[in-house]
């Protein structure tokens, strides 16, 4: 195996101080007056030998990696997927590089992923914090590291948190529902002790019992698999004959939800009217038009990169914590109009 090329392999090969060398490769040739021969010297033969420099030294001896690692839940889900995508843009363009990874809302998961962020040594983190983590997130902040939590938060962890007003828009998901003449309303959702997934039902039930009506939720546990969502979602479909309608908690439980009832041969609205949080391109796409919560992501992605670069440019900013709330829009479709019957 070739052995990796060391700073101190350049400087015996140039016959010049390995200091000299370091000033040059980290751009502090002017600034230390190196004449331009020599910078010229170094550099062809940098480029000539293939050197690449360790990184992680660097950020040893800096301080920084120019690195953020994020979390989420499932980066293939449309929703992350696009936060992601957004936020590794921003970051970029900034002088950050993304490191991200999924959770599957596994506590144990992320705490070996924070582990591993450490190691690489990180400059920041932004989270979608699965149950459990209080202690390493707080672990994180003790140790002056930045984090901003996003699309949920820990209610006894002072830190940042972008995410939208998940208690409004379900509950006026659920208004629309009962504004279109539809009684047997379900919620359908992820059983789940997480912020944003207790103010979704919460929307739900404020909707329900301000108009005398009984609520109706079924919680499923999450998995990757869809089949293991898909089966109780089977059994509940099939149990409850006079649902005349469904608010979805998600959107990956929603696709679950289209797949089940194609296979039942129900369709939206004439038999369920159906309405999703997170909308994507599938909703859009499928006939009829899914009803969908729409987040507002680029608002999201901008406000979460914003926040973890002002305290990564002034750690006085990390003894400040910001909690912004943002509005969602209701994409009303063909799926939850009693007028399409």
């Amino acid at each position: 195996m070739k052995k990796k090329l060391s700073i101190v392999d350049i400087a015996n090969a140039l016959n010049v101080s390995k200091t000299t060398i370091s000033f040059i490769l980290n751009g502090r040739a002017q600034e230390k007056r190196i004449s331009g021969d020599l910078v010229k010297k170094v550099m062809e033969y940098v480029a000539e030998v293939g050197y690449k420099a360790n990184s992680l030294a660097k950020s040893l001896r800096t301080g920084k990696s120019n690195t953020i690692g994020l979390m989420v839940e499932d980066i293939s889900n449309p929703f992350f997927a696009s936060i992601a995508r957004l936020i590794e843009d921003r970051a970029y363009k900034n002088g950050y590089k993304i490191i991200y990874c999924s959770t599957d809302n596994d506590t144990q998961k992320t705490r070996d992923l924070i582990s591993m962020f450490r190691e690489r040594h990180v400059d920041g983190y932004i989270i979608a914090p699965p149950e459990g983590i209080e202690e390493d997130i707080e672990s994180l902040i003790n140790d002056g590291m930045p984090v901003v939590l996003f699309d949920r938060h820990l209610p006894n962890v002072a830190t940042d948190f972008i995410e939208v007003d998940n208690l409004f828009s379900t509950y006026n998901a659920t208004r629309h529902l009962i504004d279109q003449g539809f009684r047997n309303i379900a919620l359908v959702t992820f059983a789940s002790q997480q912020t944003q997934m207790l103010d979704r039902v919460r929307g739900y039930q404020d909707a329900i019992t301000s108009k005398g009506l009984k609520a109706i939720i079924k919680e499923i546990a999450f998995h990757q698999d869809e089949e293991l969502i898909m089966n109780p979602l089977r059994d509940f479909m099939k149990g409850n004959p006079d649902l005349d309608a469904i608010l979805f908690g998600t959107n990956h439980i929603g696709t679950c939800g289209l797949k089940v009832m194609k296979e039942l041969d129900k369709k939206a609205p004439t038999d369920l009217a159906i309405i999703s949080f997170d909308d994507y391109d599938v909703f859009k796409l499928h006939s009829p038009p899914i009803t969908a919560i729409a987040q507002p992501v680029e608002e999201i992605a901008d406000y979460v990169i914003n926040v973890l670069l002002d305290k990564l440019n002034d750690r006085s900013a990390s003894l400040r914590s910001r909690s912004v709330i943002l509005r969602t829009d209701l994409k009303i479709r063909s799926s939850s109009l009693k007028s399409s019957v």
